[in-house]
């Protein structure tokens, strides 16, 4: 199946996501769309996959003219889209989501789907267990679950938005594997990724998108240098870890136990101090992110302490470490940071409510100091659902206080080129230096050893590794994450 895509354009008021786009997408073929946050790639395959309606424009499925009302209607010419947030439900199984939306008759025969999905599995190296529920699935093993409902349904494009932000290397490994498959297959592989790395392991072909429209493209030998060019007219520089003088003791926690994720978290202690960076490391659902919930007070532990400068805040609710000067960001924006329907000023306005009212007005102005101070594509009357990923991230920055005692941050990278991540370090990297500590999880060891004081390394619920990044590398942490100490 071949897709063209001829002078596409999407227009949101002024601001133009698709201004003008032309594509092609053969069969047999991994295809790479490139670009930095904002410039257009998500919309462009949203529009593909029927999820968007364009402004103008021609799509042709193998030279026949569509125009996709909906998400159904592409699906009926074998197109599908995988998020970067996944679409399941979490509270049912792993079997009961691959049937979700599967042609079945009244009553369905459960055993035949468990061996569709057996089967699907043994073919793309995935490890499901079908009567697991899916809200114990780490981000990779629902990408997987998704994939398959995607192939069982028969879909012959599938669109992958982001697919390796906050998964382990191992589950990208077994992600890749099953794509190159899948290409050499006849299906049609399109991978959306600001990631360079990413584009030049699994790609055949690149388009370079730069604020709505194609800057470039190439095809396999790539170079790395006319990518970054493409993408941003210049190669970014990385961020720098400038080094704190620790202070005084921002948290402590003493021999903590805590149910939570997949593995929870055992006999955890470890102190951090204020102007420290302390990154987490660890394979995806190692217990990062129990330490982290807990720290914030929205886990509470079965055994040990909490202490916040200093003060016992063991079986304290989320609030009262809140009045600590304890911030928390997750991972999962429209889950758990920000709320579907509400636009960025309705956002703002609950902040900075100091009564049961709302002033909109004055949240507006607001919206719009925070938009134009932390870059993100939006305007205050925008859903926060209609902002990409990593405008999402963003705009969840902006409401971090301006002096925290401790920082809490999940990912705060997730889903941001290089220029943003350098963006996001250097603010982050002054409010460490103003006394706060910092603590966050990243799936990316390059990051994490290049801004961090400190690291902690998790496996299964315990920090086995604690270490400074000039006493160790890439190589040593790797072999840290799959417990090899």
């Amino acid at each position: 199946m071949t897709i063209a895509l001829r002078s596409i354009h999407k227009h949101y008021g002024d601001i133009r996501a698709n201004d003008g786009i032309d594509l092609v997408l053969r069969p047999s073929t991994v295809h790479g769309i490139l670009g930095e946050n904002g410039a257009g790639k998500s919309t462009l395959m949203k529009i593909l996959s029927g999820y968007v309606r364009k402004t103008s424009g021609t799509i042709l499925v193998d030279s026949e003219e569509v125009d996709f009302k909906n998400p159904a209607e592409a699906a009926s010419h074998g197109i599908g889209m995988l998020y970067q947030d996944p679409l399941d439900f979490p509270p049912l199984t792993v079997l009961e989501n691959f049937m979700a939306g599967q042609r079945m008759k009244a009553w369905p025969d459960r055993s035949l789907f468990r061996k569709r999905l057996a089967g699907l599995c043994r073919e793309m190296g995935f490890d499901l267990d079908p009567e697991t529920p899916v809200v114990r699935l780490t981000v990779g093993e629902r990408q997987q679950l998704e994939l398959a409902r995607h192939l069982a349904a028969g879909r012959r494009v599938l669109i992958l938005d982001e697919p390796t932000t906050g998964i382990s290397s191992l589950q990208k490994d077994v992600l890749f594997s099953a794509l190159r498959r899948l290409s050499s297959g006849g299906a049609t592989v399109v991978l959306v990724s600001h990631k360079l790395e990413d584009v030049e392991t699994l790609c055949d072909e690149v388009t370079v998108l730069k604020k709505g429209r194609v800057s470039g493209s190439a095809v396999r030998p790539f170079s790395t240098g006319a990518l970054l060019e493409m993408m941003f007219g210049r190669e970014p520089a990385p961020p720098l870890r400038k080094g704190h003088e620790p202070g005084a003791q921002a948290l402590f926690l003493e021999g903590v136990h805590a149910h939570g994720g997949r593995t929870g978290l055992a006999q955890c202690t470890v102190k951090v101090n204020r102007g420290e960076v302390v990154g987490l490391a660890g394979l995806e659902g190692s217990g990062q992110d129990v330490f982290l919930r807990v720290a914030a007070g929205l886990t509470r532990p079965t055994r040990g302490r909490v202490h916040v400068s200093r003060k016992d805040m063991t079986g304290r609710d989320h609030h009262a470490f809140k009045t600590m000067g304890v911030a928390f960001q997750p991972a999962a924006r429209l889950e758990e940071g920000l709320i579907a329907g509400l636009s960025v000023a309705e956002h703002c306005a609950i902040l900075e409510r100091s009564s049961f009212s709302l002033d909109l007005d004055a949240s507006a102005s607001l919206a719009q100091e925070r938009i134009q101070s932390f870059q993100v594509a939006a305007r205050p009357e925008s859903p926060v659902e209609s902002l990409s990923g990593g405008n999402q991230q963003r705009l969840l920055l902006s409401f971090l206080p301006d002096d925290p005692v401790l920082l809490l941050l999940e990912n705060p990278t997730r889903g941001l080129d290089r220029e943003s991540v350098r963006w996001v370090w250097e603010r982050l990297d002054a409010i460490a230096s103003n006394g706060a500590a910092i603590v966050f999880s990243s799936s990316e060891i390059d990051e994490i050893l290049m801004v961090s004081d400190r690291v902690l390394v998790f496996f299964e619920g315990r920090i086995i590794h604690d270490v400074r990044p000039e006493d160790t590398d890439a190589l040593m942490l790797g072999k840290a994450i799959a417990g090899r100490v």
